[in-house]
């Protein structure tokens, strides 16, 4: 939600996102210690209760469902599901833990990010899995983070987490919100949660050596790096904020460099080792890149959610941004509207659900029912020092959904808008869903004649496409391609 200035970054911090619990279960694709997290109709492991002193794997066990939730659900794909956990297997046992239990999830998200938690539990987004182009990268991303797991790093940090407790306390005491199940203080709480500068170069120096243990090439870390830097500018540049793995894992030209020093002291200066760029491309190949459209899709003003089967539309003027927790709309007038969701009791009205405590400075005399394309709504009023607020929660298909609008003082153009958009909340249509297209990864072959330049300009249709062409297959304009050579382009499947 970069790009959208103070008013969004307020609303984040007076708005409490609350998203629906996704469900996991576990394959095991590779061996019995090895699993990687798929969709699927188990429900999620059991939270353990808070104000615990838990093992590893109790920690593991009592954060993982929550960061499932905040991270838009597990990335189901068959083909990277086997590639990462083979990649882990061989990375497990060249760390001399050929035993140890871990799982790893795909999660379904388009950050560039990559964590661990205690007790073997390993996140890779399908964002940093389309950004690699071979299996070294990947490797060198997993080797780190399971490099932070055996180095004690993550059961270290917890201690540091058991401050967001404060934190915690001062959201539900101002908002009455419930932080074990909101995705933005989920984040919050990873983010607070970072790994130190010390760890950070320590997990470095031991998921090289895992790596290049296991065959892999050890350079391939210090390239990645590179890789993630400059997609990090490009996303900068885009107006995208990525809260991903460079914001906790700084890839400054340092440490880079640290990383080829050594890679080359550990194995060599001549040492490649296993990249196997055309087996990783075709594991990758239809990767959704970008937003999911099954967590909504910007069409203009207008945000379409497929799954859920609905849609509305925001006055001209306002920018539609999309995130795993909610969608805010930012008008350059110092207007803005945040959409998310919330788990309410079935059998709490609306008005008395808005009257709750959630939201602050709410006029409880001003809530209301409506009803607006025979789908039942409460509405309100609530102000503060410094904003106005139109607020509204509707419940679709037994699920909760709140829009609140927010403006610097009340205005008859500023309710006519708030009106507009919720009397354009509706059930979709088939012809809404024909709108709706998913951007993936495709793989293609360099022809003779080809470049670096031909090539990206199969990518002009999005917007930097041409740009981003060059970052995810690590070139530069006017470098020449390798004919028979793979490459990666994005475009619309």
């Amino acid at each position: 939600m970069s790009g959208t200035g103070h008013i969004a970054k307020g609303m984040r911090n007076l708005v409490l996102a609350v998203s629906l619990l996704a469900l996991s279960a576990c394959t095991t694709l590779t061996s019995s210690n090895i699993a990687v997290s798929t969709t699927g109709d188990n429900p999620a492991p059991t939270v353990v209760p808070e104000g615990t002193e838990p093992d590893d794997v109790v920690i593991g066990r009592r954060e993982h469902p929550r960061i499932i939730a905040a991270y838009g659900g597990v990335y189901s794909d068959r083909a990277a599901e086997i590639m990462v956990a083979r990649i882990v297997g061989r990375l497990l046992a060249a760390a001399d833990q050929p035993n140890a239990q871990f799982q790893v999830t795909i999660l379904d998200s388009s950050e560039v990010n990559a964590f661990a938690l205690p007790g073997g539990y390993i996140y890779v987004t399908r964002g940093i899995l389309a950004l690699a182009s071979d299996t070294s990268e990947l490797a060198a991303v997993l080797a780190h983070e399971i490099a932070h797991v055996t180095l004690r790093h993550a059961r270290a940090r917890t201690d540091r987490t058991r401050t967001t407790a404060i934190v915690d306390r001062v959201i539900t005491g101002v908002f009455g919100g419930d932080t074990s199940t909101d995705a933005t203080v989920n984040r919050t709480r990873a983010s607070m949660a970072a790994f130190g500068q010390a760890q950070e170069l320590e997990a470095d120096r031991e998921g090289i050596k895992f790596a290049g243990k296991a065959g892999y090439d050890p350079q391939a870390a210090a390239r990645f790096l590179g890789v993630m830097s400059r997609f990090a500018s490009f996303s900068a540049g885009e107006g995208k904020a990525d809260d991903g793995f460079l914001s906790s894992h700084p890839s400054t030209p340092a440490r880079i460099q640290k990383a080829m020093d050594t890679a080359t002291t550990m194995f060599g200066q001549a040492r490649v080792g296993e990249t196997d760029r055309a087996g990783y491309l075709g594991a990758i190949a239809g990767l959704t890149f970008g937003d999911s459209p099954a967590q909504g899709s910007i069409l203009g003003q207008r945000f379409v959610h497929p799954a859920s089967k609905f849609t509305f539309t925001v006055p001209d003027g306002y920018k539609l941004q999309n995130s795993q927790s909610a969608v805010v709309g930012v008008a350059g007038d110092g207007e803005a509207v945040r959409f998310d969701s919330a788990d309410v009791q079935a059998n709490l009205a609306l008005t008395d659900y808005l009257k709750s405590g959630w939201i602050a400075g709410l006029k409880t005399d001003s809530v209301t029912s409506q009803s607006f394309n025979g789908i039942d709504m409460a509405t309100g009023l609530a102000q503060t020092d410094q904003w106005f607020f139109r607020v509204a929660v509707m419940r679709l298909d037994g699920q909760v959904y709140r829009f609140i609008f927010a403006a610097k003082a009340d205005s008859q153009r500023f309710a006519q808008g708030a009106d507009a958009t919720l009397r354009s909340f509706r059930r979709t249509e088939a012809s809404d869903l024909t709108q709706v297209s998913k951007v993936a990864v495709r793989v293609v072959t360099a022809k003779p004649g080809d470049s670096a330049d031909s090539l990206a300009q199969q990518m002009r249709g999005l917007k930097g496409g041409p740009d981003l062409f060059y970052i995810i297959n690590n070139l530069y304009p006017g470098d020449p391609v390798v004919p028979g050579e793979k490459y990666k382009v994005v475009g619309l499947s």
